[in-house]
């Protein structure tokens, strides 16, 4: 499996091996050595979502409080998304800024996104289907949204499908109603740079990393 740190740091993608052949295709998308060794930590296992996507559906942006916040490991095992991560950490030098991957059932690429990073993904055909594992249990209280169409990010969301036809944006009423970037800084909302190296300090120690490392 191959790795590679995206742009924002706490940001990974992974690339497995695919295997295929006249009975059809294998591939690991997660690997819990080469993980550790890329990351510098293992992942807990909190939860395990699915998620189910008609073309066009757009989700996020969302991220949790910190400490603990949720950590997620994404791939998409049918179908198509472009799946996004925006630096939400106060005081980060790329604090607003963001990156897409493409996930899809063909290069079968997986992105893991660190505590205090936001999350979110658009549907690129119908029925894609996302797994995401999560390094902490959902907690309503401590789960929060970004707008996904804040002007502020400037979010270049892909407006055609994998097939070339045009993409009528579905969102959800709370990501609709969700505050923009600016808003939710106003707040006090979002979380402290200083805060997620602490946490992630505190997970490389425990796994026998470098805790001065940065996430």
């Amino acid at each position: 499996m191959e790795s590679r740190q995206l742009g924002i740091s706490g940001a990974w993608e992974f690339a497995p091996q695919v295997h295929t052949g006249s009975a059809g295709t294998f591939v690991e998308p997660y690997s819990a050595p080469e993980f550790a060794e890329a990351v510098g930590h293992p992942i807990s296992l909190g939860h395990l979502n699915v998620s189910v996507a008609t073309a066009g559906t757009l989700r996020g942006i969302h991220f949790g409080d910190v400490p603990p916040g949720q950590a997620k490991y994404i791939t998409c095992v049918a179908g198509a998304v472009w799946d996004v991560v925006v630096d939400l950490r106060v005081g980060s030098p790329t604090f607003g800024k963001w990156e897409g991957v493409l996930l899809d059932d063909q290069s079968r690429r997986a992105v893991y996104l660190g505590e205090g990073l936001g999350h979110g993904y658009v549907s690129l055909e119908d029925r894609s289907v996302l797994v995401y594992a999560c390094s902490q249990p959902y907690v309503a209280g401590r789960e929060h949204r970004i707008n996904s169409l804040d002007p502020a990010m400037s979010i270049d969301w892909p407006t055609t499908g994998r097939d070339g036809a045009k993409l009528d944006f579905i969102i959800g009423r709370q990501d609709r109603a969700a505050p923009t970037l600016k808003q939710a800084l106003d707040r006090g909302m979002l979380p402290d740079l200083r805060a997620v190296n602490a946490w992630v300090a505190s997970m490389r120690e425990k796994s026998g990393k470098n805790p001065g490392s940065p996430p």
